[in-house]
């Protein structure tokens, strides 16, 4: 059964809804940080972001950016360009890219299903990451921005959504720089509230698409709160986090690829020699780059060529949820046994490109700071899915989902 409840969103005024909005503190370094902000005093970045608004010689880490992050969060709402809604709402989030649509309901997940497993994992989270935003929600007193969840499509709650969503204007209808459409609808009708909690009542696991950090950190921020609070009754906020809950047929995985610095000492012709024991390898007559059109299928740039690499049956287990994943075929059929990436999570000599890039960013990697660059067939939601249903988790960097959730849009007080 999944817990989720509405809650008195923090959100942009409606007219400066577009300005506000920003991409997700984790997809930019401080210096993109700090160019997507420009002269924007509006964009969200000064609050997810708020080391942009101190000298470069404080570190990110520093306290004085969570102290910072926190004066402009109060500055913004004292300003009126966020504002707090007076009763608890659920959200309607629709983002749409490329003509496909993803609707999701904003709402809060409880602490205690992450700790008790109704909320699915399917990646390692790194302590240092953790505390940043437990560090962020902290001093903001808030969760300043949302985690990605999903569910395996229920028709009851998409009949609900979509009636909702054709009998009612949105607050907010804007399309950003990356030509993605952002529409936020309020639900402010305690029946359809009431109807929306029993719904999910009947969905068995939410997961997390995208987010553990986040996640960790909400859920580590609660506990705390609790310790510092020994007579709390379970239903003060800092007992929920917030999310958005997608359902699983409108999502999108995007591949996720790889680029290595070099051939771990092979010439080429060593390197092809060896990974032609386990892959087919045909080279690619276009000039086009190598998409892969199925799974168990790679595409790979190495000296200005594609090629086609299969991987053989003999290296395939289908019995195995995660190994059976191409990310761990290339992992452990090549990466790490001929090119020497033991620990893709720590190894300097490997570096990730999200689908979103295009493949043309392989090739331009490989001709500036790279030797050879790994094309993938993206997983499916099923296979996520099936992995966190038995508690294992996917290889690092296996999932690239777009359109990411703009932050800023909506804010849950602790």
């Amino acid at each position: 059964m999944a817990v989720v409840k509405p809650f008195k969103g923090i959100r942009p005024n409606p007219e400066l809804a577009e300005q506000v909005a920003a991409l997700p503190y984790d997809v930019m370094n401080r210096e993109e940080a700090k160019a997507m902000a420009g002269d924007n005093p509006h964009s969200y970045l000064h609050v997810s972001r708020s080391e942009i608004d101190l000298p470069e010689s404080v570190d990110p880490y520093d306290p004085i950016v969570y102290q910072k992050a926190n004066e402009t969060f109060k500055l913004m709402q004292d300003q009126g360009v966020l504002i707090q809604d007076e009763e608890p709402r659920y959200y309607i989030y629709r983002q749409i890219m490329d003509g496909r649509a993803q609707t999701g309901i904003v709402a809060c997940a409880s602490i205690d299903e992450y700790v008790n497993d109704t909320i699915k994992k399917h990646e390692f989270t790194r302590p240092v990451k953790e505390v940043d935003r437990i560090n962020h929600f902290d001093y903001c007193n808030a969760n300043t921005e949302p985690v990605f969840f999903a569910y395996r499509s229920k028709a009851e709650i998409q009949e609900l959504i979509y009636n909702w969503i054709d009998n009612h204007k949105p607050v907010y209808d804007f399309t950003t720089e990356d030509d993605i459409a952002h529409i936020l609808w309020v639900i402010d009708d305690a029946s359809v509230i009431n109807s929306i909690e029993e719904m999910f009542k009947g969905v068995d696991y939410l997961y997390i698409a995208d987010g553990h950090h986040r996640t960790a950190s909400a859920v580590k921020i609660g506990l705390k709160r609790r310790e510092e609070n020994p007579g709390y009754t379970g239903d003060e906020e800092f007992n929920y986090f917030m999310t958005v809950i997608f359902p699983d047929e409108e999502l999108l995985i995007m591949d996720y690829n790889r680029v290595v610095k070099d051939l771990n000492g092979n010439t080429v012709e060593e390197f092809l020699n060896k990974v032609s024991q386990s892959f087919t390898i045909e080279e690619v007559a276009s000039s086009e780059p190598y998409k892969p059109e199925d799974r168990h299928i790679f595409g790979m740039y190495l000296e200005n060529k594609w090629y086609k690499l299969t991987a053989k049956a003999s290296i395939i287990n289908e019995d195995d949820q995660v190994e059976r994943l191409d990310v761990s075929i290339l992992q452990t059929n090549l990466l790490n046994p001929i090119l020497g990436i033991e620990n893709p999570r720590t190894d300097k000599r490997i570096d990730f490109v999200g689908g979103i890039r295009g493949l043309k960013e392989l090739e331009r990697r490989t001709s500036t700071d790279m030797k050879v660059a790994f094309a993938l067939y993206p997983p499916s939601m099923e296979e996520l899915f099936a992995i966190a249903d038995v508690g294992e988790v996917m290889p690092p960097k296996s999932t690239w989902f777009e359109p990411k959730l703009r932050s800023g849009l909506f804010i849950h007080e602790l």
